[in-house]
């Protein structure tokens, strides 16, 4: 293994673990309401693209780590697109200024 495969490595891995305590946040709690579902969904169509290129030049660096962000970043995004979905019966985003009705607010508990 090489050193410019190493830093790859090395970057890899704290870029994904980046994402580790969002993700387990996310689903402990299930609470997204600060979560833009516009930003996670290019975010993660571009993770995607990442990790076809890795496999297309057979990086192993970008493959595992854009893999494994992948997963992460999919799963917020499931759970984000169907919290809203469900408290809003549209995966669209309010207008703003409108506030929330408490049953669609996921900081309070009801």
């Amino acid at each position: 293994m090489t050193n410019v495969e190493i830093l790859g490595y090395i970057a890899a891995a704290l870029t994904t673990a980046s994402f580790v305590p969002q993700a387990v946040l996310v689903i402990r709690t299930r609470r997204t309401g600060g979560i833009s579902l516009l930003m996670y969904t290019l975010f993660t169509l571009g993770v995607a693209l990442w990790l076809a290129y890795g496999i297309a030049t057979q990086a192993m660096p970008i493959i595992v780590a854009n893999l494994i962000t992948l997963i992460l970043a999919g799963t917020i995004l499931f759970i984000a697109a169907k919290a809203r979905f469900s408290r809003r019966g549209t995966l669209q985003a309010r207008a703003p200024g409108t506030p929330l009705e408490p049953d669609q607010n996921p900081d309070i508990q009801i």
